[in-house]
């Protein structure tokens, strides 16, 4: 028993070591706890503003505000086409330029170039007037945004046509291109084609002399009505007012008489679709 005693004796100063030690670690873990405030009831709580909805971009907002539609169908030289608009051709005369004729020097290359840029693409049409033979007169805006009117001045395949346009951007990309000897600007002194325009009409007319009067008519030649295209590059006059011939006319056409035709014009029967 005192030996029980005894050694609970000696226990006694450890556990009331411990009991001490506890004591005094609860008000240190007290001291350090965070408070809680305590908040009025009818405190507003704030809230995190709510994020704006997201608007993801359309594929109809990417889209440019015009979009072109007008087809180029066939190019005929270097400042006149065709373009299917609407359904209907349409022929189209570039706008404040001239482009070398067909057979004139750099025509066929004035061609080929406003080929290579324009045909079989859809464009858009800015259109200006129409002129004295029925054509639009307008500027083709190309799929990239480029002037197609401007390109062929600023290429050297084309004249600024003072004549009929004051514009002076392209006034400046002829001098440019005079300049630089672009195109056509490589030869020293290239005709414009309305002087070659000119030429050709006065040559035509030198050798489109009139019939004597003692050519052989055929007959009923005094009394039947025939049609004539009054261009100076025409040398037949057609029975019917429906050919295809005549239909191609750019100038009037005038209802005389197959001698007058024959005699004052010095025309001859279009055997295309007269006989």
């Amino acid at each position: 028993m005192n030996r029980y005693l005894y050694k609970l004796l000696l226990l006694l100063p450890l556990l009331c070591n411990l009991a001490c030690r506890q004591e005094n670690r609860d008000p240190f873990r007290e001291r350090h706890q965070p408070q809680e405030q305590e908040i009025p009831a009818d405190t507003p709580v704030a809230q995190a503003p709510a994020a704006p909805p997201e608007t993801p971009q359309t594929t109809e907002e990417r889209k440019p505000s015009t979009t072109a539609g007008d087809k180029v169908v066939a190019v005929k030289d270097g400042d006149t086409m065709e373009l299917l608009r609407n359904g209907q051709s349409v022929t189209v005369r570039l706008y404040g330029i001239d482009s070398p004729e067909k057979n004139q020097d750099y025509g066929q290359r004035a061609k080929q170039f406003a080929s290579d840029l324009a045909f079989g693409k859809y464009v858009r049409l800015i259109v200006h007037n129409t002129d004295r033979f029925g054509r639009t007169v307008g500027t083709i805006i190309l799929p990239d945004g480029r002037s197609l009117n401007e390109e062929m001045v600023r290429n050297g395949f084309a004249w600024h046509y003072k004549a009929y346009s004051k514009d002076k951007n392209l006034e400046n990309l002829e001098a440019d291109a005079r300049r630089f000897k672009r195109g056509l600007w490589n030869d020293p002194n290239p005709t414009p084609p309305w002087d070659f325009r000119k030429e050709k009409r006065s040559s035509s007319s030198s050798e489109n002399v009139t019939a004597p009067a003692t050519t052989a008519l055929p007959a009923g030649a005094t009394k039947r009505t025939v049609y004539i295209c009054d261009s100076k590059g025409s040398a037949v006059y057609h029975v019917t007012s429906t050919c295809s011939v005549l239909k191609r006319c750019k100038a009037e056409v005038l209802t005389v008489t197959e001698e007058k035709a024959i005699r004052e014009y010095g025309r001859r029967l279009d055997k295309t679709c007269d006989s």
